[in-house]
């Protein structure tokens, strides 16, 4: 699909969001880059992966902390004189430890059907002879464990001998001569690999000894007193050779891990999707949101959608039906101005996206789409100053540009299109551009003040008319939809509210009048049966909650009186 669709839809704000629920920076850039899916099995594979997902999740409380993907460390054992360092082997093994914690978290789950799961978590390739040595090899500090080999062993047991004795003649020295004011500390410190006294610096004329360096301050001088020169010089070599020895042990491991390397690299790929996947089950959670079932064949049915970036907001969103009878595939929407024509568009436009890149979309159970591989928008305010094009002359330039391109798998997002030029044109443009696509079997939604594409959408076959509700006395929007019958833009109640004068107002209904073309009373009077009926749905979908509810305490009230018989 193309980016401006992604754009004008929103849908790379959706995938920020879901990118700040990843934990790794490779799980936040996999987020980034998903992408609509242009087949439905893959579609379904990522919709059972979700809902098994939000299911094991939600028995078993799982979750990841930060980790590094391995995919380059993996890739740098290919060069044969490559040696891994302490520290990536450590962020190999902190990584390995999350891999394998997600694996024995699913274990018990064989039973539960979650073969997709399973398959990307438990039965990915497991590296486990690198697991196995680097685990044995480091402390929980990342530090070469002694036992990591037998030089190294001995070679630190000689060091901690050479500390014992540095430290047994420092004490004496120190007790013996009485030197403890001309120290800043009565404990002897390491500078240079050498054992050193930390003298205050206006006594160090006093001793015989090095001075290797001083304080930030000045105040104190590391002094090397002459008899720990021997020792420190023995402290050296063996120091040398803990660093040949720990040499020896990286090689090892390092051999290990490139003999496991694509293991190594797939086990980080699979934590890697799992951080993407538990980002999805944290974003269903955010929007109260979950898979979408596709209906090839069928028009789309959206019921109690929410556009997912107001779902996210705070203040919430009204819910609304988005839905197509069978053998319809235009829905022309018509009302007032800021009535939700246009979120009807997006709401659609960006559920779509989401739900065909395996994501989390708000609808109500019974909801379903076509898969769409393409889809189109323009929108109302197409104007491009540096191109010094007006709205409309946009909208038709990228209509020629993508009209070969538009078959039975397009929705194509229609917000005003023909504004911006004669009405009557403008209107008639319309018409035949949304006779057009039906014509190269596509679906359309399309808001719209024409008239005449109003009249059409009411007689037209496979089009579907439907109207944004307002309060019949406030004139206050109501963001639903009431379907087959159109609706007025209510222009001057819309310049009421915002305060333009009366007068002009009045003349404004006069000039209506004489043109014979106000129809507002023949609407506001469907509006307000709309409106009625849409309140007394809801008044039945509210009583039916509250048998639902009664129903579902009575049976769990009579599960347990029968368990306590």
């Amino acid at each position: 699909m193309e980016s401006r669709t992604f754009q004008l839809l929103e849908f790379p704000k959706v995938l920020r969001v879901l990118a700040d629920r990843a934990v790794s920076k490779a799980g936040e850039d996999a987020c980034l880059a998903i992408a609509p899916l242009r087949d439905e099995a893959s579609v379904r594979l990522q919709n059972r992966l979700l809902e098994q997902a939000v299911e094991w999740r939600k028995e078993t409380g799982f979750s990841l902390s930060p980790f590094e993907p391995l995919d380059g460390l993996a890739a740098a054992t290919e060069r044969p004189a490559a040696v891994l360092d302490q520290d990536a082997l450590f962020a190999l093994l902190k990584t390995l430890e999350q891999a394998k914690a997600a694996r024995e978290a699913l274990q018990g789950f064989d039973q539960r059907g979650w073969d997709e799961l399973m398959e990307a978590v438990a039965r990915a390739p497991w590296p486990a002879t690198a697991w196995s040595a680097v685990r044995r090899c480091l402390d929980d500090e990342g530090r070469l464990r002694d036992e990591s080999s037998p030089g190294l062993m001995a070679v630190r047991g000689e060091i901690r001998g050479i500390h014992q004795r540095c430290t047994k003649k420092v004490k004496d020295f120190i007790l013996g001569e009485d030197l403890a004011r001309f120290l800043q500390d009565e404990f002897m410190t390491i500078s240079s690999d050498r054992y050193v006294l930390p003298l205050k610096a206006n006594f160090k004329g006093r001793f015989q000894g090095i001075i290797h360096d001083y304080s930030q301050t000045g105040e104190t001088c590391y002094f090397e007193p002459m008899f720990l020169v021997e020792l420190n010089n023995q402290l050296q070599e063996l120091k040398q050779e803990e660093r040949r020895e720990e040499r020896k042990v990286l090689e090892f491991l390092t051999g290990i891990v490139r003999q496991e390397r694509e293991a190594v690299a797939d086990a980080s790929r699979a934590l890697v999707a799992l951080d993407v996947l538990l980002a999805k089950t944290a974003l269903a959670q955010a929007l109260g949101g979950r898979t979408l079932d596709l209906e090839p064949g069928l028009p789309p049915r959206l019921l109690d959608a929410r556009h997912p970036l107001l779902a996210l907001d705070k203040g919430g969103v009204v819910p609304l039906d988005i839905k197509l009878q069978p053998g319809q595939r235009a829905l022309v929407i018509s009302g007032g101005n800021a009535g939700g024509k246009t979120v009807c568009l997006k709401t659609l436009g960006l559920i779509a996206l989401m739900a065909f890149s395996g994501l989390p979309v708000p609808v109500g159970i019974g909801s379903s789409l076509p898969l769409w591989k393409q889809i189109f928008v323009v929108l109302g305010d197409e104007q491009s100053l540096e191109d010094h094009v007006s709205t409309f002359t946009a909208q038709v330039r990228y209509l020629s540009r993508v009209w070969e391109r538009v078959d039975q798998d397009t929705l194509f997002l229609l917000d005003e299109f023909g504004a911006g030029t004669d009405p009557t044109q403008g209107a008639a443009l319309a018409q035949s551009v949304l006779d057009n696509l039906l014509e190269r079997g596509a679906s359309v939604l399309v808001a719209t003040h024409f008239p005449a594409l109003k009249a059409h959408a009411l007689a037209a076959a496979g089009v579907r008319a439907a109207s944004v509700l307002f309060d019949p006395g406030t004139k206050k929007p109501l963001f639903r939809l009431a379907y087959d019958q159109v609706g007025a833009s209510i222009a001057l109640d819309v310049a009421r509210e915002h305060g333009l004068p009366e007068a002009i107002l009045a003349k404004a209904q006069q000039y209506l009048l004489l043109d014979g073309s106000d129809t507002t009373a023949v609407l506001d009077r469907l509006n307000a049966q709309a409106v009625t009926r849409e309140k007394e749905l809801a008044a039945l979908s509210e009583e039916r909650e509250r048998l639902r509810a009664k129903r579902a305490s009575l049976e769990a009230r009579f599960d347990k009186e029968r368990r306590a018989l």
